[in-house]
């Protein structure tokens, strides 16, 4: 059946609990992009210390398996979000997924370090502009309310799922060869791409009417890369050196350059104005908070395990994979949780059992037993990203223009990264430190346990900002409220909307 020609918005079921099958072949092919990426990201994390020893990096060198596609993700994910709205959406899927084919053949096959990394950062840019583009289609085929929660809450499982499958995986391919884990991603994005031309619906129009914010792109694109880089560099140069001082002042002036540009430009790449909702800001904050915290635990834990305790590959994989499975199970249920309890409730929920289970992890000791120390924390972690993550999605993009979903799903995304790269690298600069030129247990365990604090502290940031969102709708409530009292029930949505604006 070719869904080519058709339009998924158009259909009735678009609005309805119970959805076509042309509805669920363009979901399906939409939650194989994100079930990709999470796939990709997992793999790599568990394959990282046998890639340390092999290309014989230090921990820093290291650090840029990661920071390198973040680095492409986080720097480019404005550019690659606004790109879906003005170029087409299916079309930039494709286009992206096609080099990301490429940049996975190149990882797997590379035997220098540099090469790896630069191969890491091409995944990362490819990755910018698929992420938003796919969530972008969603958000616009699927209506607002209970039937895009539910979409949502799928895409969400799914990624999710590859996220746990990718441990597995991972640790699994390492035992073969670390190699394995860069190849494997390339025949699943080949198959994407040949199921997105069949299965997506061709783009209906785009917006390039008038021509399009090229010195707003570029100066988007060097703020961000140039900030991404400079904070995953600064571990290494020291936060006080010239290099970072200077990285994030140029950072700066590239970014006031970009604001001053697109208050004046008739199409600017990203219209300021979608900022002036407060939900919207804080999910990205959120967001931020969320992955930057997981990013740095995750390093810790994954070293923690396999370079002090000694674990294989696949044992560290099956330690981390309940987290993994608590996703996909819950996730299934909470676009019904968000129908009734809202996302701003959710989001402080989710931090709240998010930084106690990093807080759990502070116990770590040279000899420990996973069923005390580690379980706790997955359990934990697992439940707070299953109510998390889905809620900011849902955030981030409801009470969005159709025309501006790919860019509040880059915004979104590049806020996720963002987080993740800041975090990562506050986490590595406080291990480094406290380890000093120490080996042993002892040196290991006192930069580990800094580090941890350092997460948890990043998440009760987020704790703060979620309930700042709590306080902040009843406070909106309170007033609408008393604004209705003449009007009735029915117009309490539209005037909390225009409380949120």
């Amino acid at each position: 059946m070719d869904l080519s020609n058709t339009h998924p918005a158009s259909h009735p079921a678009a609005t309805q609990l119970r959805w076509s099958p042309a509805l669920w072949a363009a979901l399906i092919v939409l939650c194989g992009v994100v079930f990709l990426d999470a796939l990709d990201v997992s793999m790599v994390g568990m394959a990282l210390p046998s890639i340390q020893r092999d290309l014989k990096l230090s921990t820093d060198q290291l650090q840029w398996i990661v920071s390198g596609y973040v680095l492409g993700y986080g720097g480019l994910l404005l550019l690659g979000g606004r790109a879906a709205d003005l170029l087409g959406r299916r079309r930039v899927l494709l286009w992206a997924l096609s080099v990301f084919v490429i940049a996975s053949a190149l990882g797997g096959l590379t035997t220098n370090g540099d090469l790896l990394i630069t191969a890491r950062f091409i995944k990362g840019a490819s990755a910018a502009f698929t992420a938003p583009a796919a969530l972008s289609i969603i958000t616009t085929t699927f209506a607002e309310g209970p039937v895009r929660n539910r979409a949502l809450s799928i895409f969400t499982t799914v990624g999710a799922s590859g996220f746990s499958l990718g441990l597995v995986l991972g640790g699994l391919l390492t035992e073969l060869g670390w190699r394995w884990t860069f190849l494997l991603p390339a025949p699943i994005a080949a198959a994407l791409v040949v199921l997105g031309r069949k299965y997506v619906a061709r783009d209906t129009h785009t917006r390039n009417a008038g021509g399009y914010d090229v010195p707003g792109a570029v100066t988007a694109s060097a703020a961000m890369l140039l900030l991404v880089r400079t904070v995953v560099t600064a571990p290494a140069s020291g936060w006080g050196s010239v290099s970072t001082l200077g990285g994030f002042v140029v950072s700066a002036l590239l970014l006031g350059a970009f604001i001053a540009i697109e208050l004046r430009s008739p199409h600017p790449l990203v219209r300021l104005g979608i900022l002036r909702s407060s939900r919207l800001v804080r999910a990205n904050i959120a967001a931020m908070a969320l992955f930057g915290s997981y990013i740095g635990f995750q390093f810790i834990g994954t070293l923690y395990l396999q370079s002090l305790l000694g674990w294989s590959s696949l044992q560290t994989a099956f330690a981390f994979l309940p987290a993994g499975l608590i996703v996909v199970f819950g996730s299934t249920r909470i676009a019904h949780v968000i129908d009734r309890f809202g996302t701003p409730r959710l989001l402080a929920i989710a931090f709240a059992v998010l930084t106690t289970g990093y807080a759990l992890f502070i116990r770590l000791g040279a000899s420990a037993s996973y069923v005390t120390l580690m379980l706790p924390t997955v359990v934990l972690l697992g439940i707070g990203f299953a109510i998390g993550f889905p809620s900011l999605n849902v955030q981030a993009t409801n009470g969005v223009a159709d025309d501006e979903q790919g860019l509040a799903s880059g915004l979104l995304n590049t806020s996720f990264q963002l987080g993740g790269a800041i975090g990562l690298a506050i986490v590595t600069a406080v291990v480094t430190s406290h380890t000093g030129v120490g080996t042993g247990s002892k040196a290991v365990l006192d930069g580990f346990r800094p580090g941890i604090v350092v997460a948890t502290g990043i998440g009760l940031f987020g704790l703060v900002v979620s309930l700042s969102g709590v306080w902040s709708e009843r406070r909106s409530r309170g007033v609408v409220a008393e604004n209705t009292d003449d009007f009735g029930p029915a117009h309490e949505e539209f005037a909390l909307a225009g409380q949120d604006s």
